[in-house]
């Protein structure tokens, strides 16, 4: 039986002026993550991080910057004699549209810095994760997207997702992340097309 979720990491920047940036979806999703739980935050220098304390469970957002989160996290988990596959990480992903949610078990940082960093420093790439697409920059240069704020257009999709991401994490608390993975990742059917009813034997012709 997979091993119960005990960390929570949500990735991001510190400061205001990243507050509300694309790149700071972990930090976003771990917000409401506390509401949800009743978990007050408390700033921890020692550690690196701000932490939020739920029965069972550590919230964790890198105050380090986004390249170096695994200098937070790492040494939290080795003080905690947790394994990786314990620690579940929410993060940003241009590889999928604003809006949509992807969770995985394990895998390469897929040129992320900031799970880069915590693969480093967790030592393993086995620890699970939910990633929230932002969508591809377009014609704008992928610094300018990932720290650019989520457009008036895209805001309601944005939300949704956001909100699915707290869900998707508690459910990976109650019932594993695979139970949550299998519920989240399972694409929408659109519903069929309405049927061509035909016309009535006395309806009059054209």
């Amino acid at each position: 039986m997979p091993a119960p979720i005990r960390l929570i990491v949500g990735l991001g920047n510190p400061g205001r002026e990243y507050a509300e940036t694309r790149h700071n979806v972990g930090f976003m999703v771990l917000a409401r993550l506390a509401d949800r739980l009743g978990a007050a935050w408390k700033a921890d220098k020692a550690r690196k991080g701000e932490l939020a304390a739920a029965p069972g469970v550590l919230l964790v957002r890198p105050q380090t910057f986004m390249n170096l989160s695994g200098e937070c996290v790492g040494p939290l988990m080795r003080y905690y004699k947790y394994e990786p596959e314990q620690v579940l990480v929410i993060y940003d992903d241009i590889a999928f549209p604003t809006g949509s949610l992807k969770l995985r078990t394990s895998g390469s940082a897929g040129g992320h810095n900031g799970v880069k960093s915590l693969i480093a420093h967790l030592g393993s790439e086995r620890f699970p994760r939910i990633r929230v697409g932002i969508g591809l920059p377009g014609q704008k240069n992928m610094v300018g997207h990932v720290l650019g704020r989520i457009s008036p257009e895209e805001r309601p999709a944005f939300e949704d997702a956001l909100n699915r991401a707290v869900d998707a994490a508690l459910d990976a608390l109650r019932e594993g992340f695979d139970a949550a993975a299998n519920r989240y990742n399972t694409k929408k059917t659109p519903p069929p097309p309405p049927a061509v009813l035909p016309a009535p034997q006395d309806a009059p012709s054209a």
